[in-house]
């Protein structure tokens, strides 16, 4: 064989391996917090290849904007974010340095890969007054927590799949039972704790939480947020709001503070010394990096708060 056929031959050869290659190639898709991320890789299953930007032991207001996360953006089909500004201290300056096109907002059609999950979620907590800085870090479009609370990681599942078939369409239907199957679960999950935290006294359903980010998952376990040890969103406790709420604990006989474990624990260890309440520490967002589901987190952050205010 002459060196022009032989060198044909191994053209063609390639060529027919581009096809079997292509399939094997998976979606990238980047979520910016753990929970995301573990609804992503719930609905790609091995179809997709997915990084979470922050560590569950972050506050999500506050990533450190690292080098390497920008290359992950860099190479991504799809970004998913919780929306809503959560991320706006951060996330702006990662997509710009990416020069990824595909993940910018507001392409033609809407057709990138920029997948903002709070649109797909009915929300809480949405201002309905003018707002401004004196009034603390709200979020004018509503609270953006809302992956503490089941049935809304089941929407975004089902969102999310829809948006990988648009990229992926050959594994379209694979995405669509996988999210179907993950809002089955979730949304059983969500009724199953409703009916464990009805059974409580109603005395025992009060807690005072660090922050607004469990607005979500109280309202649908049924528990009073009777205040915060934020006077405002993003405001350090301060003496005369800490003792202000320490009189309503005494008042109302609230036996749990229940905060994420990335924010301070000092304030709370104190009110607890002082009235007899539990302090309730939750886990930020799921070991996504370990392995565990978003199911699981969620159960277990359900779990946690359902002990603290048992007698």
């Amino acid at each position: 064989m002459t060196w022009k056929r032989l060198s044909l031959a191994v053209l063609a050869a390639l060529a027919a391996c581009l096809p079997a290659q292509a399939a094997l190639a998976r979606v990238r898709v980047v979520a910016t917090l753990p929970d995301l991320a573990c609804v992503a890789r719930e609905v790609g299953g091995d179809t997709v290849e997915v990084t979470a930007l922050a560590y569950p032991t972050q506050d999500p207001h506050f990533v450190d904007a690292r080098p390497h996360l920008v290359l992950a953006l860099n190479r991504a089909d799809m970004l998913v974010l919780a929306g809503l500004e959560l991320e706006t201290g951060w996330l702006p300056t990662l997509i710009t340095g990416s020069r990824n096109a595909r993940i910018q907002p507001g392409g033609p059609g809407g057709l990138t890969g920029y997948f903002d999950a709070s649109t797909v979620v009915p929300l809480k907590q949405v201002p309905q007054q003018r707002i401004d800085r004196s009034m603390g870090d709200i979020h004018p479009g509503g609270n953006p927590h809302y992956m503490t609370d089941p049935r809304n990681g089941g929407l975004v599942a089902v969102a999310l799949a829809e948006r990988l078939a648009a990229l992926d369409p050959t594994h379209r239907e694979a995405y669509r039972q996988r999210a179907a199957t993950l809002k089955r679960t979730l949304d059983a999950l969500a009724k199953a704790e409703v009916r464990r935290f009805a059974a409580l006294p109603a005395r025992r359903r009060q807690v005072v939480v660090y922050h607004q980010s469990l607005v979500y998952m109280l309202e649908l376990l049924g528990l009073q947020q009777v205040n915060t040890l934020e006077p405002k969103p993003g405001i350090p406790p301060a003496p005369g709001h800490v003792a202000t709420v320490l009189g309503q604990m005494r008042a109302l006989g609230v036996e749990a503070i229940v905060q994420e474990e990335y924010w301070p624990t000092s304030i709370g260890r104190l009110l607890a010394s002082k009235t007899g309440a539990r302090l309730v520490t939750l886990p930020g967002g799921p070991a996504f990096e370990q392995g565990e589901t978003y199911a699981h987190y969620v159960s277990e952050l359900a779990g946690r708060v359902y002990k603290g205010l048992q007698p």
